[in-house]
């Protein structure tokens, strides 16, 4: 007579989780409230009385005023718009660096006391939008580019301070300790080791960056920052639509430029 077989139990089923069905559901009330705070009317939205103006403003956009003595003073903006992006992407690449270094920490070393204090500061100026800062500095710069251009620049500061110091820690560490073995001073180690091998993501960060501050550029001539944005907020509070239209067509032209020389100079770095 065979020994009965002996069987394994059941295994118990798996308890229940709660908490992917409550997250669910909580963003989904979530969502409601967020459509009920905004006061989303579909139906007007997408009344035939809203169609009608949206063609009609459409239509008057998409009709550029050309004017030579309009597009001279158009080209001349634009190359202001131009020149507040580099000069302000410019300054804050140098900012960012400066602050990136007490700001990153060294692999194998205790963070200076001098980390937090900096990092905060990093936060404090990316907190403060452009248009903040171009309304502060107005007072001490005036109207104009000028003080588009710091506003630009003290923003931007905080962001790559920030990336760049990411950078630094993430760059590998073996060049850097074969230096720091046989006792090469730190601003050499950093020099002929961690900046070389960080330095394509810097560069990477700092052209998207100017990306960026093109189009911040044109929305700071809203409080006088100067520009294509000075421009685009006068012709638009006249109901000018004609003129906008060449506004906007000359910020994509700017915009796709400084893109395609961006991604040329991305391939030069990361052949």
């Amino acid at each position: 007579m065979s020994a009965p077989v002996a069987t394994k139990p059941l295994p118990s089923p798996p308890p229940r989780r709660w908490s992917v069905p409550v997250l669910l559901l909580g963003l989904a009330v979530l969502s409601v409230a967020s459509f009920v705070e905004v006061g989303l009317d579909g139906a007007r939205l997408l009344s035939a009385d809203a169609a009608r103006r949206m063609g009609a403003f459409l239509g008057e956009l998409a009709h550029p005023a050309l004017d030579p003595g309009f597009l001279g003073r158009l080209l001349k903006a634009t190359l202001e718009t131009l020149a507040m992006s580099a000069v302000g992407t410019l300054l804050a690449a140098l900012a960012g660096l400066l602050l990136a270094l007490p700001a990153s920490r060294v692999p194998g070393r205790p963070p200076g006391w001098w980390r937090a204090p900096t990092r905060w500061l990093l936060n404090v100026l990316r907190s403060i939008p452009e248009l903040v800062w171009a309304a502060l500095l107005l007072i001490s710069a005036g109207l104009g580019p000028l003080a588009g251009t710091l506003a630009l620049a003290l923003h931007t500061t905080g962001v790559l301070g920030r990336l760049f110091a990411e950078a630094l820690e993430n760059a590998p560490d073996g060049p850097a300790l074969a230096l720091r073995v046989p006792g090469v001073p730190r601003g050499r180690v950093f020099l002929y080791a961690t900046l070389p091998q960080a330095l394509p993501q810097l560069m990477s960060y700092t052209l998207y960056r100017w990306e960026n501050n093109i189009r911040a550029a044109a929305v700071l001539g809203v409080v006088g920052g100067g520009g294509l944005g000075q421009m685009l907020s006068f012709h638009m509070g006249l109901f000018h639509m004609r003129e906008t239209g060449t506004i906007l067509l000359a910020t994509i032209v700017l915009v796709a430029a400084v893109d395609l020389l961006s991604s040329l100079v991305r391939r030069v770095l990361n052949p």
